[in-house]
Protein backbone atom coordinates (compact mmCIF):
# COMPACT_ATOMS: atom_id res chain seq x y z
CA UNK A 1 0.00 0.00 0.00
CA UNK A 2 2.52 2.49 0.86
CA UNK A 3 4.60 1.85 -2.33
CA UNK A 4 1.17 2.33 -4.02
CA UNK A 5 1.36 5.54 -2.39
CA UNK A 6 4.46 6.89 -3.69
CA UNK A 7 4.16 5.81 -7.21
CA UNK A 8 0.78 7.57 -7.18
CA UNK A 9 2.59 10.54 -5.21
CA UNK A 10 5.39 10.82 -7.48
CA UNK A 11 2.92 9.89 -10.72
CA UNK A 12 1.06 13.56 -9.52
CA UNK A 13 4.70 15.39 -9.32
CA UNK A 14 5.48 14.31 -12.43
CA UNK A 15 2.03 15.98 -13.93
CA UNK A 16 2.19 18.63 -12.23
CA UNK A 17 6.19 19.84 -12.83
CA UNK A 18 4.84 18.89 -16.60
CA UNK A 19 1.92 21.05 -16.89
CA UNK A 20 4.22 24.01 -15.02
CA UNK A 21 6.56 23.60 -18.19
CA UNK A 22 3.79 23.10 -20.84
CA UNK A 23 2.52 27.03 -19.34
CA UNK A 24 5.83 28.61 -19.42
CA UNK A 25 5.54 30.42 -22.63
CA UNK A 26 2.22 31.50 -23.82
CA UNK A 27 3.31 33.89 -26.93
CA UNK A 28 0.62 36.27 -28.18
CA UNK A 29 1.52 37.14 -32.16
CA UNK A 30 -0.32 38.02 -35.42
CA UNK A 31 -0.34 37.73 -38.71
CA UNK A 32 -2.34 39.66 -41.99
CA UNK A 33 -3.29 36.24 -43.34
CA UNK A 34 -6.36 34.75 -42.73
CA UNK A 35 -5.98 31.04 -41.24
CA UNK A 36 -7.73 29.15 -44.25
CA UNK A 37 -5.39 31.20 -46.89
CA UNK A 38 -2.00 29.04 -47.92
CA UNK A 39 -0.48 31.04 -45.96
CA UNK A 40 -2.13 30.94 -43.08
CA UNK A 41 -2.15 27.19 -43.15
CA UNK A 42 1.80 27.57 -43.51
CA UNK A 43 2.19 29.63 -40.32
CA UNK A 44 -0.49 27.05 -38.88
CA UNK A 45 2.13 24.21 -38.87
CA UNK A 46 4.67 26.57 -37.68
CA UNK A 47 2.75 27.21 -34.64
CA UNK A 48 2.54 23.45 -34.17
CA UNK A 49 6.15 22.46 -34.72
CA UNK A 50 7.33 24.92 -32.40
CA UNK A 51 4.43 23.36 -29.15
CA UNK A 52 5.52 19.50 -30.56
CA UNK A 53 9.43 20.17 -30.36
CA UNK A 54 9.31 22.14 -26.92
CA UNK A 55 7.22 19.71 -25.57
CA UNK A 56 4.21 21.95 -25.02
CA UNK A 57 6.42 24.19 -23.36
CA UNK A 58 5.40 27.04 -25.77
CA UNK A 59 2.47 27.84 -26.98
CA UNK A 60 1.32 30.27 -29.49
CA UNK A 61 -1.96 32.23 -29.53
CA UNK A 62 -2.26 33.49 -33.56
CA UNK A 63 -4.02 36.75 -34.35
CA UNK A 64 -5.22 36.14 -37.94
CA UNK A 65 -6.04 38.58 -40.28
CA UNK A 66 -4.27 41.95 -38.26
CA UNK A 67 -7.26 41.73 -35.89
CA UNK A 68 -5.26 43.29 -32.95
CA UNK A 69 -3.82 46.52 -35.22
CA UNK A 70 -3.25 47.11 -38.45
CA UNK A 71 -0.53 45.20 -40.55
CA UNK A 72 1.62 47.83 -40.76
CA UNK A 73 1.06 48.67 -36.88
CA UNK A 74 1.65 45.25 -35.60
CA UNK A 75 5.65 45.81 -35.88
CA UNK A 76 5.08 48.73 -33.40
CA UNK A 77 2.26 46.93 -31.28
CA UNK A 78 5.28 44.14 -30.77
CA UNK A 79 8.00 46.22 -30.01
CA UNK A 80 5.37 48.15 -27.15
CA UNK A 81 4.72 44.57 -25.28
CA UNK A 82 1.14 44.53 -26.83
CA UNK A 83 2.05 41.34 -28.62
CA UNK A 84 5.06 39.27 -28.31
CA UNK A 85 5.63 39.01 -31.94
CA UNK A 86 4.57 39.11 -35.08
CA UNK A 87 4.85 37.92 -38.49
CA UNK A 88 3.88 40.76 -41.31
CA UNK A 89 7.32 41.84 -42.91
CA UNK A 90 9.86 44.63 -43.42
CA UNK A 91 8.76 46.53 -46.08
CA UNK A 92 5.41 47.94 -44.02
CA UNK A 93 8.03 49.78 -41.95
CA UNK A 94 9.50 51.21 -44.57
CA UNK A 95 8.28 54.69 -43.31
CA UNK A 96 10.55 54.12 -40.21
CA UNK A 97 13.58 53.50 -42.28
CA UNK A 98 14.09 53.00 -45.87
CA UNK A 99 15.95 50.49 -44.62
CA UNK A 100 13.35 48.43 -43.93
CA UNK A 101 13.14 48.40 -48.20
CA UNK A 102 15.61 45.73 -48.71
CA UNK A 103 14.71 43.36 -45.31
CA UNK A 104 11.07 43.39 -47.15
CA UNK A 105 11.41 43.57 -50.88
CA UNK A 106 15.07 43.77 -52.16
CA UNK A 107 13.39 44.51 -56.18
CA UNK A 108 15.52 42.90 -58.76
CA UNK A 109 18.20 41.55 -57.10
CA UNK A 110 17.49 37.84 -56.28
CA UNK A 111 15.98 35.00 -58.77
CA UNK A 112 14.45 33.39 -56.38
CA UNK A 113 13.88 32.64 -52.48
CA UNK A 114 16.70 30.31 -51.62
CA UNK A 115 19.39 32.70 -52.92
CA UNK A 116 17.51 35.41 -50.28
CA UNK A 117 18.03 32.27 -47.40
CA UNK A 118 21.19 32.16 -48.48
CA UNK A 119 22.18 35.75 -47.78
CA UNK A 120 20.24 35.84 -44.63
CA UNK A 121 22.00 32.86 -42.90
CA UNK A 122 25.04 32.65 -44.56
CA UNK A 123 25.74 36.11 -46.55
CA UNK A 124 25.74 38.31 -43.34
CA UNK A 125 22.42 39.21 -44.33
CA UNK A 126 20.80 38.03 -40.65
CA UNK A 127 23.40 40.23 -38.71
CA UNK A 128 23.04 43.10 -40.77
CA UNK A 129 18.74 43.04 -41.02
CA UNK A 130 19.08 42.90 -36.53
CA UNK A 131 21.19 45.78 -36.89
CA UNK A 132 18.49 47.69 -37.78
CA UNK A 133 15.72 45.30 -35.98
CA UNK A 134 17.57 45.99 -32.81
CA UNK A 135 17.43 50.00 -33.27
CA UNK A 136 13.69 49.50 -33.06
CA UNK A 137 13.19 46.94 -30.55
CA UNK A 138 12.40 44.39 -32.36
CA UNK A 139 14.61 40.90 -33.13
CA UNK A 140 14.34 39.14 -36.53
CA UNK A 141 14.08 35.45 -36.95
CA UNK A 142 13.77 34.67 -40.50
CA UNK A 143 12.34 35.59 -43.64
CA UNK A 144 9.72 33.30 -45.46
CA UNK A 145 9.13 33.81 -49.25
CA UNK A 146 6.49 32.49 -51.51
CA UNK A 147 8.85 33.67 -54.69
CA UNK A 148 9.32 35.63 -57.37
CA UNK A 149 5.92 37.61 -58.44
CA UNK A 150 4.47 37.90 -61.91
CA UNK A 151 3.88 40.74 -64.10
CA UNK A 152 0.54 40.77 -65.77
CA UNK A 153 -0.39 42.68 -69.20
CA UNK A 154 -2.22 43.40 -72.42
CA UNK A 155 1.02 43.31 -74.57
CA UNK A 156 4.02 41.36 -74.82
CA UNK A 157 6.19 41.55 -71.80
CA UNK A 158 9.10 39.12 -73.64
CA UNK A 159 12.07 41.45 -71.93
CA UNK A 160 13.68 45.26 -71.13
CA UNK A 161 12.61 46.88 -74.46
CA UNK A 162 8.81 46.44 -73.71
CA UNK A 163 8.93 48.11 -70.56
CA UNK A 164 9.38 51.64 -72.62
CA UNK A 165 5.71 53.12 -72.21
CA UNK A 166 4.22 50.03 -70.51
CA UNK A 167 1.42 51.55 -68.05
CA UNK A 168 1.34 49.85 -64.90
CA UNK A 169 -0.50 49.48 -61.47
CA UNK A 170 2.48 49.61 -58.93
CA UNK A 171 2.87 49.71 -55.45
CA UNK A 172 4.55 52.85 -53.96
CA UNK A 173 7.98 53.26 -53.49
CA UNK A 174 11.20 51.57 -54.57
CA UNK A 175 9.32 50.07 -57.56
CA UNK A 176 7.97 52.84 -59.54
CA UNK A 177 11.61 54.59 -59.42
CA UNK A 178 12.98 51.07 -60.90
CA UNK A 179 10.62 50.76 -63.82
CA UNK A 180 10.89 54.51 -64.47
CA UNK A 181 14.31 54.06 -64.79
CA UNK A 182 14.05 51.57 -67.50
CA UNK A 183 10.99 53.58 -69.38
CA UNK A 184 8.39 52.07 -67.73
CA UNK A 185 5.46 54.27 -66.43
CA UNK A 186 4.25 53.08 -63.04
CA UNK A 187 0.83 54.43 -61.38
CA UNK A 188 0.22 53.84 -57.85
CA UNK A 189 -3.18 52.63 -57.22
CA UNK A 190 -4.82 50.17 -54.19
CA UNK A 191 -4.33 46.61 -55.16
CA UNK A 192 -8.48 46.68 -55.38
CA UNK A 193 -8.87 48.83 -58.22
CA UNK A 194 -6.50 46.81 -60.70
CA UNK A 195 -9.33 44.60 -62.33
CA UNK A 196 -11.35 47.67 -63.29
CA UNK A 197 -8.21 49.32 -64.32
CA UNK A 198 -7.23 46.89 -66.54
CA UNK A 199 -10.41 46.11 -67.51
CA UNK A 200 -11.21 49.94 -68.70
CA UNK A 201 -7.82 49.89 -70.29
CA UNK A 202 -6.49 52.54 -68.00
CA UNK A 203 -3.60 50.94 -67.14
CA UNK A 204 -1.66 47.89 -69.81
CA UNK A 205 -0.89 45.82 -66.98
CA UNK A 206 -0.40 44.99 -63.33
CA UNK A 207 2.53 44.31 -60.49
CA UNK A 208 -0.43 42.48 -57.98
CA UNK A 209 0.83 39.30 -56.98
CA UNK A 210 2.47 35.73 -57.37
CA UNK A 211 0.82 33.95 -61.40
CA UNK A 212 -1.39 31.97 -58.91
CA UNK A 213 -2.50 34.28 -56.80
CA UNK A 214 -3.09 36.54 -60.25
CA UNK A 215 -5.38 33.50 -61.67
CA UNK A 216 -7.41 33.56 -58.40
CA UNK A 217 -7.96 37.31 -58.95
CA UNK A 218 -9.52 36.97 -62.09
CA UNK A 219 -6.54 39.52 -64.56
CA UNK A 220 -6.13 36.47 -67.36
CA UNK A 221 -9.99 36.82 -67.68
CA UNK A 222 -8.59 40.25 -69.14
CA UNK A 223 -5.02 40.32 -70.04
CA UNK A 224 -3.40 37.52 -71.71
CA UNK A 225 0.46 38.23 -71.19
CA UNK A 226 2.48 37.46 -67.94
CA UNK A 227 6.02 37.06 -66.68
CA UNK A 228 6.78 33.65 -65.36
CA UNK A 229 9.13 33.14 -63.43
CA UNK A 230 9.20 36.64 -62.32
CA UNK A 231 12.41 38.72 -62.15
CA UNK A 232 11.16 41.98 -60.13
CA UNK A 233 9.65 41.51 -56.88
CA UNK A 234 10.36 39.20 -54.37
CA UNK A 235 8.43 40.33 -50.97
CA UNK A 236 9.32 38.40 -47.46
CA UNK A 237 7.39 38.45 -44.89
CA UNK A 238 9.41 37.84 -41.47
CA UNK A 239 8.87 35.73 -38.15
CA UNK A 240 9.83 38.22 -35.21
CA UNK A 241 9.96 39.16 -31.84
CA UNK A 242 10.22 42.08 -29.13
CA UNK A 243 13.87 41.93 -28.40
CA UNK A 244 13.17 41.89 -24.38
CA UNK A 245 11.51 38.85 -25.18
CA UNK A 246 13.50 36.95 -27.33
CA UNK A 247 16.43 37.28 -24.91
CA UNK A 248 14.56 36.30 -22.37
CA UNK A 249 14.14 32.54 -23.68
CA UNK A 250 16.39 30.43 -22.91
CA UNK A 251 19.40 29.26 -25.94
CA UNK A 252 16.95 25.72 -26.30
CA UNK A 253 13.67 28.11 -27.21
CA UNK A 254 15.78 29.87 -29.13
CA UNK A 255 17.21 27.71 -31.34
CA UNK A 256 13.57 25.80 -31.59
CA UNK A 257 11.86 28.83 -33.02
CA UNK A 258 15.50 29.14 -35.31
CA UNK A 259 14.50 25.79 -36.87
CA UNK A 260 10.73 25.81 -37.04
CA UNK A 261 11.16 29.45 -39.31
CA UNK A 262 14.17 27.51 -41.36
CA UNK A 263 11.26 24.98 -42.18
CA UNK A 264 8.14 27.65 -42.11
CA UNK A 265 10.70 28.90 -44.85
CA UNK A 266 11.24 25.91 -46.77
CA UNK A 267 7.53 25.14 -46.83
CA UNK A 268 6.60 28.53 -48.31
CA UNK A 269 8.31 28.33 -51.00
CA UNK A 270 8.15 25.01 -52.32
CA UNK A 271 4.12 24.98 -51.66
CA UNK A 272 4.27 28.17 -53.95
CA UNK A 273 6.83 27.33 -56.57
CA UNK A 274 4.24 23.86 -57.16
CA UNK A 275 0.95 26.09 -57.37
CA UNK A 276 2.73 28.77 -59.58
CA UNK A 277 3.53 25.94 -62.07
CA UNK A 278 0.34 24.23 -62.06
CA UNK A 279 -0.97 27.81 -62.69
CA UNK A 280 1.03 28.34 -65.54
CA UNK A 281 0.54 25.09 -66.94
CA UNK A 282 -3.35 26.13 -66.87
CA UNK A 283 -2.67 29.47 -68.12
CA UNK A 284 -0.70 28.11 -71.36
CA UNK A 285 -3.15 25.74 -72.39
CA UNK A 286 -5.73 28.70 -72.05
CA UNK A 287 -3.68 30.81 -74.31
CA UNK A 288 -2.01 33.12 -72.46
CA UNK A 289 1.56 33.34 -73.06
CA UNK A 290 4.48 33.57 -70.42
CA UNK A 291 7.55 35.38 -71.02
CA UNK A 292 10.35 33.90 -69.12
CA UNK A 293 13.39 36.62 -69.42
CA UNK A 294 16.93 35.72 -70.51
CA UNK A 295 19.83 36.21 -68.09
CA UNK A 296 20.76 38.57 -69.99
CA UNK A 297 17.68 40.69 -69.47
CA UNK A 298 17.14 39.92 -65.93
CA UNK A 299 20.88 41.42 -65.80
CA UNK A 300 19.62 44.24 -67.70
CA UNK A 301 16.81 45.06 -64.95
CA UNK A 302 18.86 44.44 -62.09
CA UNK A 303 21.67 46.91 -63.14
CA UNK A 304 18.82 49.43 -63.70
CA UNK A 305 17.40 48.56 -60.06
CA UNK A 306 20.69 48.55 -58.68
CA UNK A 307 20.40 52.69 -60.24
CA UNK A 308 17.68 52.96 -57.51
CA UNK A 309 19.73 50.92 -54.38
CA UNK A 310 22.24 54.33 -54.64
CA UNK A 311 19.35 56.83 -54.41
CA UNK A 312 17.59 54.67 -51.51
CA UNK A 313 21.03 54.05 -49.82
CA UNK A 314 21.81 57.54 -49.43
CA UNK A 315 18.68 58.46 -47.44
CA UNK A 316 19.50 56.72 -43.71
CA UNK A 317 22.63 55.09 -43.00
CA UNK A 318 21.01 51.96 -42.15
CA UNK A 319 19.88 51.88 -45.62
CA UNK A 320 23.57 52.08 -46.93
CA UNK A 321 24.72 49.10 -44.43
CA UNK A 322 22.06 47.10 -46.20
CA UNK A 323 22.44 47.86 -49.64
CA UNK A 324 26.08 47.18 -48.86
CA UNK A 325 25.47 44.24 -47.52
CA UNK A 326 23.57 42.99 -50.23
CA UNK A 327 25.95 43.85 -53.02
CA UNK A 328 28.89 41.96 -51.59
CA UNK A 329 26.73 38.64 -51.42
CA UNK A 330 25.55 39.79 -55.13
CA UNK A 331 28.83 39.97 -55.93
CA UNK A 332 30.09 36.72 -54.31
CA UNK A 333 27.11 34.88 -56.43
CA UNK A 334 28.26 36.59 -59.84
CA UNK A 335 24.97 38.31 -59.85
CA UNK A 336 26.59 41.76 -60.12
CA UNK A 337 30.10 43.19 -61.07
Amino acid sequence: MKLLKLVATAAATALMATSAIAADYKLRMQTHYAPETVSGKLAQSFMDDVKVMSNGQIQIEMFWSSSVVPSVEGFDAAANGILDGEMHGGAYQTGKNPAFQFVGDPMGGYDNPYQLYSFLYNGGGLKAANDLYHQHGMHLVGWWAAGQEAMSSSKPLAGPEDLKGWKFRSPPGLETEIFAELGATPIVMDFTEIFTALETGIIDGADASSLANNVGLGLYDIVKHATFPGFHSMPMDHVTFNKEVWEAFPADIQRIIEVATQKLALQTTMTFDLANREAAEKLKAEGVTLYDWSPEDRAAFRAGAQKAWDGWAKKTPEADALVKAHRVFLKKMGMIK
